[in-house]
């Protein structure tokens, strides 16, 4: 399997920053998104609305109607802002495994471990954990590997 090149290096720590910081806010936004379908879906049937006539934060009552369930809230609804926010993170934090996968030259197999951490409740925060310390390991190991070569090449 092809190496990173050593003058990647630093988009690879870049990437990696950037896979960090999307990591966290879609295992955030996943477990608000988790909540929220728990507070929905069963018999407790409440979805959060910001405004309205409940206030600045309330609850409101979910009731099924003729096309499914229907809030019965008025205000902004939040759970569906946290459902659509979910989304677009998601597409981000995508990118930026896509990004990691490619400038590291993993195995198809780890890219799709690594998007698999944004519908798994808790994953990306273990992987986002476990990719940055082997990233970093791997980077400390070839740079400490790459400077003892002119030195020992210089002495002959």
């Amino acid at each position: 399997m092809p190496e990173p090149k050593v003058a990647s290096f630093p988009a690879i720590r870049g990437a990696l920053k950037f896979y960090q910081i999307a990591s966290i806010i879609t295992g955030v936004m996943l477990l608000l998104l988790v909540a929220e379908m728990v507070l929905k879906y069963t018999p407790i049937h409440l979805e959060l609305f910001a405004g309205g006539s409940g206030g600045p934060l309330w609850f409101a009552k979910v009731v099924e109607g003729p096309e499914g369930l229907e809030s019965t809230g008025d205000g902004a609804n939040l759970s569906l802002g946290i459902l659509i926010a979910h989304g677009w993170f998601y597409v981000v934090y995508l990118f930026a495994c896509f990004r990691m996968w490619s400038l590291m030259r993993w195995p198809f197999l780890r890219f799709i471990l690594l998007a698999l951490g944004g519908v798994i409740p808790f994953l990306s925060f273990f992987m986002e954990t476990r990719v940055a310390r082997d990233v970093k390991t791997y980077l400390d190991s070839r740079e400490a590997a790459a400077a003892s070569v002119p030195a020992t090449e210089g002495a002959r």
